[in-house]
């Protein structure tokens, strides 16, 4: 199996800027007292860095959020889909777990190589874990404040 590295943080660190107005778009309809629906809600972990990020279900309906798992193979090797990948402005990847439905905390991932489809992962969540596939630059943003 050839492993391929695909330096992609300028694209992505782009389409974070770009794309995360999905979700603040991704407000309800106003409410007859005039205020709108928080679309997510960023709470922050005691004792981490990164912070646990909280969609209503009509904003991940909207975001069309979707979820794979992290696998692995016979040999050992660590892998998750390529799109739940993503890079911070200092060239970070990581991707976004799911710990409970609507919920989403960032994890830490070293990718060893990337071949089509697949990052093949040196560290990373265990396996089986749930992360997400569609809409990781959104929740990154979200994090971030991006946008607000």
């Amino acid at each position: 199996m050839r492993k391929q590295s695909q330096p992609i943080f300028p694209a992505m660190a782009a389409a974070t800027c770009l794309m995360v107005s999905g979700l603040a778009m991704a407000a309800g309809d106003a409410a007859p007292s005039g205020k709108r629906d928080r679309p997510a809600k960023v709470e922050a972990i005691e004792g981490s860095k990164v912070k646990r990020v909280t969609v209503t279900e009509k904003a991940a309906k909207r975001l069309d959020i979707q979820t794979g798992e992290v696998a692995k193979d016979g040999s050992g090797q660590l892998s998750a889909p390529y799109a739940s990948i993503v890079y911070d402005i200092s060239g970070g990847t990581w991707v976004y777990t799911v710990p409970q439905p609507l919920t989403f905390v960032r994890h830490s991932v070293v990718v060893q190589g990337i071949t089509g489809e697949k990052a093949f992962l040196k560290e990373g969540p265990v396996p089986g874990t749930k992360i997400v596939t569609v809409g990781v630059a959104e929740l990154y943003g979200a994090e971030k404040g991006v946008g607000h």
